[in-house]
């Protein structure tokens, strides 16, 4: 395959099957400054340096003192929102011992199989063994289970010809604090 210097990164993205924002950084780290060029021998030999370099041990390992104060705080019942926000009020300038509530319910259900883990979870409000975080699937908050749309109703209810079939309105307000709401009554024949 035969790359020029003239395609579009976009062009190039394709051809490789690559996202061009891919080939974007790859050209970013491995450009040589003074001729602007694209160096493959360079971007071969750092590949093979990181290659060798182990990967950076995490914030919340087990054997550190932030995964220590944590594992404290769950224990006291806190949870890992209540948890992350302490740690940037308690250490503004030190990001090494801040992480956000998605780093401890990863360490949480990461963990090997054992009692620490499910203490931890048990200490957690929902209680759950397993984790479904928000953002995969549907959003299930704030639906009635069982609703059934005004477009199934009978055609019978349609027609109003029968007395005692109800129809109704409800407006919420604003955060749900009100709502103003009026039924009525098919009239009497």
């Amino acid at each position: 395959m035969l790359l020029r210097a003239s395609h579009s990164i976009r062009a190039i993205a394709r051809q490789l099957g690559r996202a061009p924002s891919t080939i974007s950084r790859e050209l970013a780290r491995h450009t040589v400054r003074a001729d602007k060029r694209y160096d493959a021998s360079l971007a071969g030999y750092r590949a093979g340096l990181t290659r060798c370099q182990p990967r950076r041990r995490p914030k919340l390992h087990p054997d550190s003192e932030l995964f220590e104060l944590v594992v404290y705080l769950l224990r006291h019942y806190w949870s890992p929102e209540q948890i992350a926000r302490t740690l940037r009020r308690m250490f503004p300038d030190d990001t090494d011992r801040q992480v956000s509530h998605e780093a401890i319910y990863n360490a949480i259900y990461v963990m090997p199989r054992g009692s620490l883990k499910k203490e931890l979870i048990a200490c957690l409000r929902q209680g759950n063994g397993k984790r479904r975080p928000r953002s995969r699937g549907q959003d299930r908050r704030q639906q009635i289970p069982g609703l059934v749309s005004i477009h199934l109703r009978p055609p019978e209810i349609e027609d109003r010809l029968m007395p005692g079939h109800w129809e109704g309105d409800l407006i919420m307000g604003a955060n749900n604090r009100s709502a103003a709401g009026r039924w009525w009554s098919a009239p009497h024949a």
